[in-house]
């Protein structure tokens, strides 16, 4: 069985958002199991560089507690690589076949992610040059999982 985590920094507040994840993670279980770890963010009202630089530091040591020694690591990054999604299902599909079966994508906090996750991660892909809220975030990289997942497996996907 594919697992696929998700480890991210805050939780789904909005009821709405946590409906169409709970969607998503519903049509991926025909596929892989997801999971979803959440570390709390760390807040402080003094936004020196300095801070900045803690919860950073902070909130990757939580995240990299959650990642297991075996997995393939994706970031979700404003500073990664723009894919489309033919080239995501066609790194998805390779991962799978070469017996990667344990796959986590890592979304940071407000701040972004601390170098040690940079250190940690394989391939960080950068969604949009738009930034989009945590929880969108979650929605996009979900949706465009069960997307691959569907392409891989040669079934339709409404366009």
């Amino acid at each position: 069985m594919i697992n696929i985590n998700l480890v991210v920094v805050g939780k789904i507040k909005e009821s709405f958002h946590r409906e169409e994840i709970s969607e998503l993670v519903k049509r991926l279980s025909k596929y892989c199991k997801v999971s979803t770890k959440e570390v709390t963010p760390v807040v402080y009202k003094d936004e020196s560089s300095q801070i900045i630089k803690m919860i950073l530091n902070k909130e990757g040591e939580s995240l990299l507690k959650l990642i297991k020694d075996d997995a393939y690591v994706f970031l979700l990054d404003l500073h990664g690589k723009e894919i489309s999604s033919e080239e995501f299902t066609f790194k998805l599909d390779n991962l799978i076949g070469s017996g990667k079966n344990n796959i986590t994508f890592v979304i940071g906090g407000s701040y972004g992610l601390s170098d040690k996750v940079r250190e940690r991660s394989n391939f960080a892909i950068k969604l949009s040059p738009m930034t989009f809220t945590h929880q969108m975030t979650r929605i996009i990289i979900l949706e465009q999982i069960y997307r691959s997942f569907k392409i891989i497996n040669h079934e339709t996907y409404h366009k």
